[in-house]
């Protein structure tokens, strides 16, 4: 793959600790929701090192005229120098790449379960199926501490208003923690919720995005709860 430049054009905060980054798309630019890049900076703090190096999930769809990763803000030498790039500060992007994409056969509803910043593959699939208006019946399982920790979660209410095939399902599981007021949800997503939308779906399939060990712990949950292996797709999220 041949690396492209890019400029960035705003960031904001998306939620407690979470940044969205915005660049301008290159010309010629192409990929299927879903997918990833590696976003290549030329910071001298981390320039011709692994670190110069990330993964990340496009959270922006392929009819935007922008392409947008986020991130939870950490320490890392990446996460500074990505921190300190200005408005207009060049950078590269290395991709597009990664399977984590709605499958082809839209008599079949898709099940995307995210923890945290896992939401961000989803947002990109979401975005282009409410555009599109796709058929496919489409749920989101989106689990995260508090509402302030949940990055896109008006948006996401939103798409749910504007796409009747999708249907929002965000719990949080420390909401004793919040500030804010919560109405929907709490408590993990278990078994018993995995079956209660299983059963009013057609032959799902299920997309699985977040920090490993809440992957991990999903996939073995999906399984008690009797879903065919063959049917989860994930990808773990590693450095977020």
């Amino acid at each position: 793959m041949t690396t492209m430049a890019i400029r960035l054009q705003r960031s904001e905060e998306v939620a407690h600790g979470t940044t969205a980054f915005h660049f301008d798309k290159p010309a010629g630019f192409s990929f299927r929701p879903g997918q990833a890049i590696d976003l290549i900076l030329p910071d001298p703090a981390v320039a011709g090192t692994d670190g110069a190096r990330h993964a990340f999930s496009i959270v922006s769809a392929p009819h935007e005229d922008e392409l947008v990763v986020a991130t939870r803000m950490r320490d890392s030498a990446f996460k500074q120098a990505l921190a300190r790039l200005p408005i207009g500060g060049q950078a590269e992007i290395d991709g597009p790449f990664g399977s984590l994409t709605l499958h082809n056969k839209q008599e079949r509803a898709a099940v995307f379960i995210a923890g945290g910043i896992g939401i961000t593959p989803f947002m990109s699939i979401l975005r282009h199926a409410t555009r599109n208006a796709l058929p496919q019946r489409l749920v989101l399982l989106y689990s995260n501490r508090r509402p302030e920790d949940s990055a896109f979660l008006t948006e996401l209410q939103r798409l749910e208003g504007d796409n009747r095939n999708f249907r929002l399902v965000a719990t949080m599981t420390r909401l004793e923690e919040s500030r804010l007021p919560w109405m929907g949800r709490t408590g993990p997503i278990d078994e018993a919720l995995l079956k209660r939308i299983a059963a009013e779906l057609p032959a799902p399939v299920y997309y699985v995005a977040g920090p490993p060990a809440m992957v991990g712990a999903l996939r073995n949950t999906l399984e008690r709860a009797g879903v065919d292996g063959d049917d989860i797709r994930s990808e773990e999220f590693y450095g977020y």
